[in-house]
């Protein structure tokens, strides 16, 4: 949901979220404006089910690091919050310990909630997309009220996977791959 209608530079949005009132929000940072991305428990748990298995196929191998909701990201000037992402430990040897990771990750995971249907949120979540598509990020987006996953491979026609399915994540992670059915169970 937007907080606030009005255009914001980058440094207007740092200022805000380093406000005490905002140290336990997550917000991104789309086209100038400024997005609270909040959660559910639901969409939570579908993360934290693909977090565990990307730690579990990374056991290791020291490849990269595995981060979850509010592990944000600088995409392309803009500040985006996955519920999931990988990033190359070749890209980025250590995590940001302060504010927002300077570089994409190779491979992240939008876990849609029914709340994301509004129009705003909607516009914003596009826009986020393509800054995605446009920094090489690879990207599942995780429709739990559908059954469906959206498989966003940079440059690629978007493929769609429902819960008997297999997929991978292309060669953002080369090996890793989950049936759909492990973190979307049927209800």
């Amino acid at each position: 949901m937007a907080i606030e209608k009005q255009l914001h530079t980058i440094e207007e949005f740092d200022e805000f979220i380093a406000r005490p009132e905002n140290a336990d929000r997550m917000f991104e940072f789309i086209d100038g404006e400024i997005i609270e991305v909040p959660s559910n428990a639901y969409s939570s748990e579908i993360a934290i089910f693909i977090a565990a298995a990307l730690l579990w196929f990374l056991r290791g191998k020291n490849w990269g690091h595995v981060t979850g909701e509010h592990g944000g990201y600088i995409v392309g000037g803009y500040r985006c919050a996955p519920d999931v992402a990988y990033i190359s430990r070749e890209r980025q040897p250590k995590l940001a310990r302060k504010g927002y990771n300077p570089n994409p990750p190779h491979f992240v995971v939008e876990v849609m909630s029914p709340t994301d249907t509004d129009k705003d949120t909607a516009k914003a979540f596009a826009k986020k997309l393509k800054r995605y598509d446009e920094a090489g990020v690879f990207v599942w987006v995780v429709h739990p009220e559908e059954q469906r996953v959206e498989i966003r491979a940079p440059g690629q026609p978007v493929q769609i996977a429902n819960i008997d399915d297999v997929i991978d994540a292309g060669e953002a992670l080369p090996g890793f791959s989950m049936a759909v059915r492990d973190f979307l169970p049927e209800e």
